[in-house]
């Protein structure tokens, strides 16, 4: 089922459930620049075999409305948002599965609103913490990432070319450890792309103001259950960056995904929901 959730004046996101609506509610938040689509079918699928999943398009992604030239807003409203999102269905505690800035978003929901949290699950993103990780400097961003962000791209793309700009992209984010499928990541954006309704890239995320997201004594007091994927190809928050959250976020305990880099290739979905369920199960 679809739903608009209206979270802001002028702004509303597009959202949807799956599954068993009596059963334990989970809330996918994706990362930045990123349409809730890129949560793929077959792996939203196995989740609602024992969930009730929502999904959402964040603001200036997706069916959502994209409006940040108008009206800018902080990274902090897009979590005011998820939580808007489970206001919206109904939901007073959730399952939160979060990728990469949706890690973020997922950090700021257990120190915010913990009450709402029934387990998190943190994945591809990094500690909004000042507490320094024990084993010493934590990695930076892959430089081949770095690279491919700060080339500006043509507005003037044609279809075939903003999909091959995307796989390239997706090239750099899978990681070198499981093989790489242009077609896969080619037919996940070209569904985006249908789903959207066109494919303009929108760089609001990157441009909204990002003070206020660090949260070091919250999370340390944290008691909401938290599982933490270790990503052993991850490129943008390279390990030991996992290791850093476990140690930073009271109660969090660490699971591998063999060969899982910053993206959803089908060879992780079976491991990763598994771990997933196996976390919401507990």
């Amino acid at each position: 089922m679809e739903r608009s959730v209206d979270v802001a004046p002028e702004t509303r996101l597009w959202a949807e459930e799956r599954g068993d609506p009596h059963a334990p509610p989970l809330l996918l938040v994706m990362g930045a620049q990123a349409s809730g689509l890129g949560w793929p079918e077959p792996f939203v699928d196995l989740l609602a075999a024992r969930h009730r999943v929502i999904r959402y398009d964040h603001r200036d992604t997706g069916r959502s409305t994209w409006g940040f030239d108008e009206r800018p807003y902080p990274i902090t409203a897009l979590a005011r948002d998820a939580v808007a999102v489970l206001d919206a269905f109904g939901v007073s505690r959730a399952h939160v599965v979060g990728l990469s800035l949706g890690g973020m978003l997922t950090q700021l929901l257990l120190a915010d609103h913990p009450e709402r949290l029934l387990s998190a699950t943190l994945m591809g993103t990094s500690a909004l913490s000042e507490t320094p990780y024990a084993g010493g400097e934590l990695p930076g961003i892959e430089p081949e990432v770095l690279a491919l962000w700060a080339k500006a791209v043509p507005d003037d793309l044609t279809l075939d070319q903003e999909l091959d700009r995307r796989v390239e992209h997706w090239r750099a984010l899978h990681g070198g450890l499981l093989p790489f499928d242009p077609a896969y990541y080619r037919a996940l954006e070209g569904a985006i792309i249908a789903h959207t309704g066109h494919h303009r890239v929108n760089t609001a995320h990157g441009r909204a103001d990002s003070d206020g997201m660090l949260r070091t004594d919250a999370l340390a007091r944290n008691t909401v259950p938290t599982l933490v994927i270790e990503a052993p190809a991850e490129p943008v928050f390279p390990p030991p960056h996992a290791r850093h959250l476990v140690q930073v976020v009271g109660g969090a305990r660490p699971v591998e995904v063999p060969g899982m880099g910053h993206a959803l290739p089908p060879e992780v979905w079976g491991a990763l929901a598994k771990a997933v369920l196996e976390h919401t199960a507990s």
